[in-house]
């Protein structure tokens, strides 16, 4: 095996470890009914302890569904990958029974509308794995779940999305009542909310963070490609929404330094490298924009990873994640923040659903900042005109 096949393989063979790494406390804890006994909650306030749970499984299982739908089938991979994708529903039926003691709040208060959105979206994600093989009582159990989020109305911001998204799970799931206007009133609002150069406001202001890669962009992307066919106005918005992704999928992408460092501003830092989600979407849908490389961007990811994952303190003695963006820094924690939240940096492997021989995986390629601090040419960017 020559040296650039064995870095790329190596790459595939560290991310799958680290996602593991990431979920294992998780999924363990809760397939056996004792995420509320195992799980530290780490936080400002002191109610977390009524939300941090679903957001634990909910943002991880976002993440690492495309790996279980359409990861390989076969060889040691493929045990894994069935291994997890078992796990994944046991716990789905863990969470969603109203005997079992890690039930989880679908009801009490606003933020269980967040993290039933991003479990409804890991159902988008792998619809095969995780609804298809589902048992009829656990699936009724899910339904009744999402259902219940609907008691509570989102804020006037991203959080319309989460509502959109638990809708189109449900029309996913063949669910007659699913709410046309509830997804119309994201997608229509964040339209308007649009500002220019591939960046949506969170509501009518911007805001400059990494919310529109943490939820505005995935969501709205994914909701177009699955259910834009059903409105003749959605169907209109399609390939609007897809060039600002593209749009936003370059900005991210330069945005990662030689180093693997990113630019410390805005909201829930927290995350780390679910800062990234938008872009590894992209990579797994195919959708970079035509001047970006797929091996340049599984080489940038890489890079943050690596930088974030290996700084003493992530993970606590017992392998559960800390409050930090590199390391443990509890003072990044806003007071929505808990250990729960910070498994949204699941969402950057993503493209772990792309086969072992995609172009993703294949070679080496440095990304655009690596390339511009060494001195190499690199293309003018540009501002994107899309309205």
């Amino acid at each position: 095996m020559n040296q650039v096949s064995q870095r790329t393989n190596n790459d595939r063979t560290y991310w799958i470890e680290t996602m593991c790494r990431i979920a294992d406390p998780v999924l363990q804890a809760l397939s056996e009914k004792q995420l509320k006994i195992r799980m530290p909650i780490e936080a400002k306030l002191f109610d977390r302890d009524q939300y941090s749970h679903l957001e634990a499984f909910g943002r991880l299982i976002c993440g690492i569904a495309p790996w279980l739908e359409t990861g390989p089938t076969v060889g040691e991979e493929g045990k894994l990958r069935e291994k997890y994708a078992q796990l994944v529903r046991e716990c789905i039926d863990a969470a969603t029974d109203p005997n079992s003691p890690d039930f989880m709040n679908f009801t009490y208060g606003h933020q269980p509308i967040v993290d039933a959105a991003f479990l409804a979206h890991a159902i988008v994600r792998a619809p095969k794995e995780l609804w298809e093989k589902l048992d009829v009582r656990v699936r009724d159990n899910l339904v009744k779940a999402l259902k219940s989020t609907r008691k509570q109305k989102p804020f006037f911001s991203n959080w319309l999305l989460f509502s959109a998204m638990i809708e189109t799970a449900l029309f996913l799931m063949n669910e007659e009542d699913w709410d046309r206007m509830r997804i119309d009133y994201a997608l229509k609002q964040h339209d308007q909310w649009y500002k220019g150069d591939g960046m949506y406001g969170d509501g009518p202001e911007f805001r400059m963070d990494y919310y529109n890669s943490f939820v505005i962009q995935p969501m709205i992307v994914d909701i177009i490609e699955l259910i834009g066919h059903k409105e003749s106005d959605w169907q209109e918005m399609k390939e609007r929404v897809i060039n600002r992704a593209k749009r936003l999928g370059i900005i991210q992408e330069r945005s990662i330094s030689p180093e693997g460092t990113f630019p410390v501003f805005g909201r829930s830092l927290a995350y780390r490298f679910g800062a990234f989600q938008h872009l590894a979407q992209m990579a797994l849908q195919g959708k970079l924009d035509e001047s970006l490389e797929p091996a340049q961007i599984r080489c940038a990811l890489t890079a943050v990873i690596k930088r974030i994952i290996e700084m003493p303190g992530t993970f606590n003695d017992d392998g559960w994640l800390q409050i930090g963006l590199c390391g443990h820094q509890p003072e990044l924690g806003e007071n929505y923040i808990s250990t729960g939240s910070l498994y949204l940096c699941a969402t950057v492997f993503l493209p772990l659903g792309l086969p072992a021989d995609a172009a993703f995986w294949q070679g080496n390629a440095d990304w655009t900042s690596k390339r511009a601090w060494s001195g190499e040419t690199i293309p003018i960017d540009y501002a994107d005109k899309i309205k």
